[in-house]
C-alpha cells in the first residue's frame, strides 16, 4: 500500500479547532503517513495571517524598530494553540530563539525568508506532537541551488530516504535551505510546492491538498455565487487556469507530481466527505470529457501595443526585433496575435510602468512601424477544457454569450493545444462577461449539462 501525502493550508490550521479537524482527517485513513503544514491563517476576516506578522517583524528589525508587540501576537497565538490542544510541547524556547534570530538577521539587512518560515516550522512541531509523528525540518530535506532554484535531484533523493527511514512524519511547508545552509522560501503559497515535492520523493499514491473550499470551482464564486466544483481536471488544464487567474493550487506545485503521474486531490477540511477536485495526468482513466469546458478564469490589468506596418509579414526578423525590445526592457509578453500587416503585443500593464515611453521609442528604432497604438484597460478571459477540441460549437458559445450581452471582443487567441479560448474584453465588462460565458455553458441550476 503506497502512502498518501496530506498538505493542510493556513485556514485548515488557523486555530486549535481547525487543527483537530486536520488531525482527524489524517487519522481517518492509514495511508496518510506524511503531512505537510502551512502557518496558521486567518480565523476571521479581521484576523491576520501568522506569515504576514512575521514579515512585519522582519521589516521592523530591518529598520531598527522594536517589534516585540507584533511578535507577542505571534507568540500568544502559538502558546494558546498548544494550551487548547492540551499538548505537553513547550514552544517557548523555540519562539524566543526565532525572535532573536529575526532581530539578528534584520539588523544586518538580511532577507526575510527565515522570519517568514517560522510560521510553518512552529506549526509543524505542533502537528507532529499532536499526531505522534516524527518532525522533519524542511532545510534537512529540501534544497535550493546557488541560483535559488530547487535542486530537484538532491531533494528527491534525500527527502525520500529520510522519510522512508523516519516513517510517518510532518514536514513544514514553504521553505528549504541554500548551499550555504541559509533558509530560503518558495513564493507565497509555497507549502503547496513542498507537498508536491514530498509526494514525488516518496512515490505517493496521491497528494491531498486540504484547504477551505470544496475543490476547484468552474469559475470564481465571487463572480458566480454557487459555481459548480470541477470534479476532474488534468494537469495541463490546471496550469492554464492557474496562469489565467484561478488561485486554488500554487501553479509550481504541478510540476513534481505531474512528472511522476501522481494525482492531486483538492479537498475541504471543513467538509471532508466531499470528494473535491481530482487533478490527473492526460490519459488517466478519470480524465473524461464532461462539460464543453472545465473552467473559466481571467484577470484585468493588460495593455495592448498594436504595431502596424505594410508588408510586415515579408520582413524577415520583424517579430524577433519587436520581442527583443520587450526583453531588453524586462517586459514579459502574454500573447501576440498577428495579422498580415499588424502585430499585437499583450502585456501586463504593471510591467510597463515607467517603461512605456522608452519601449515605444525603441520599437520605432527597431522596426520603423507605420503606427503604434497603445490600448489599455484590457481584461483577458480564458475558457479552458478538454471538451473544446471535441465540440465545434465551443467557440460559438463563447461569442454568442458576449454578443447577447453586448460586450465587444477586443482580442481572440486560441492555443495550439486546443485546450483554451482566450478573449480580451474591456476591463469594465469583465465581471459581466465571465457570468455570461458561465451561464451559456453551465445553464441548468439543478443538473448542469454540456451545451449541445
Amino acid at each position: 500500500m503506497r502512502p498518501v501525502v496530506a498538505k493542510f493550508g493556513g485556514t485548515s490550521l488557523a486555530d486549535a479547532a481547525q487543527i483537530l479537524k486536520s488531525r482527524d482527517i489524517v487519522r481517518s485513513d492509514d495511508r496518510r503517513k506524511y503531512v505537510v503544514v502551512s502557518a496558521p491563517g486567518k480565523r476571521t476576516d479581521a484576523d491576520q495571517k501568522i506569515t504576514d506578522l512575521l514579515y512585519l517583524c522582519h521589516e521592523h528589525a530591518l529598520r531598527r524598530l522594536p517589534f516585540e508587540e507584533v511578535f507577542k501576537v505571534v507568540r500568544d497565538r502559538y502558546l494558546g494553540i498548544v494550551q487548547e490542544l492540551g499538548l505537553k510541547l513547550d514552544l517557548r524556547e523555540r519562539l524566543e530563539e526565532g525572535r532573536a534570530r529575526i532581530a539578528e538577521i534584520g539588523a544586518v539587512g538580511g532577507a526575510p525568508d527565515y522570519a517568514a518560515s517560522r510560521g510553518e516550522a512552529w506549526n509543524g512541531l505542533v502537528m507532529a506532537e499532536l499526531l505522534g509523528y516524527a518532525y522533519v525540518d524542511a532545510p534537512e530535506v529540501i534544497f535550493f541551488d546557488e541560483h535559488g532554484k530547487l535542486d530537484a535531484e538532491r531533494t528527491y533523493s534525500t527527502c525520500g530516504a529520510r522519510l522512508a527511514k523516519d516513517g510517518p512524519s510532518v514536514v513544514p511547508g514553504f521553505y528549504g535551505s541554500t548551499p550555504s545552509g541559509a533558509v530560503k522560501t518558495f513564493s507565497r503559497g509555497g507549502s503547496d510546492v513542498t507537498g508536491a515535492i514530498v509526494a514525488r520523493a516518496i512515490r505517493a499514491e496521491a497528494y491531498e491538498n486540504w484547504t477551505d473550499v470544496p475543490g476547484m470551482l468552474i469559475t470564481d464564486p465571487r463572480l458566480v455565487p454557487g459555481a459548480y466544483t470541477i470534479e476532474v481536471i488534468t494537469y495541463q488544464e490546471l496550469r492554464e487556469l492557474a496562469y489565467s487567474g484561478a488561485k486554488v493550487l500554487h501553479e509550481e506545485a504541478v510540476f513534481p507530481v505531474r512528472e511522476a503521474g501522481i494525482p492531486v486531490n483538492v479537498r475541504n477540511t471543513n467538509d471532508p466527505s466531499h470528494p473535491g477536485t481530482l487533478v490527473v495526468p492526460e490519459g488517466h482513466s478519470q480524465a473524461r470529457v464532461g462539460y464543453n469546458i472545465t473552467g473559466l478564469a481571467g484577470r484585468k490589468g493588460f495593455t495592448v501595443l498594436l504595431i502596424e506596418k505594410a508588408m510586415m509579414n515579408s520582413e524577415i526578423g520583424f517579430a524577433r526585433r519587436v520581442l527583443s525590445v520587450l526583453e531588453q526592457n524586462g517586459v514579459s509578453l502574454e500573447h501576440m496575435p498577428t495579422g498580415i500587416d499588424t502585430l499585437s503585443l499583450v502585456v501586463e500593464t504593471k510591467g510597463l510602468e515607467g517603461k512605456l515611453e522608452k519601449v515605444l521609442r525603441e520599437l520605432q528604432i527597431a522596426v520603423e512601424p507605420d503606427k503604434v497604438q497603445v490600448q489599455d484597460e484590457l481584461a483577458l478571459i480564458a475558457v479552458v477544457g478538454r471538451g473544446i477540441a471535441r465540440h465545434p460549437r465551443s467557440a460559438a458559445t463563447v461569442f454568442r454569450a458576449l454578443y447577447d450581452l453586448g460586450v465587444h471582443v477586443r482580442m481572440i487567441d486560441q492555443g495550439s493545444s486546443q485546450l483554451n479560448i482566450i478573449v480580451g474584453v474591456d476591463a469594465g465588462r469583465f465581471e459581466d462577461a465571465v457570468r455570461a460565458i458561465y451561464k451559456q455553458f453551465v445553464h441548468d441550476d439543478e443538473h448542469p449539462e454540456p451545451v449541445p
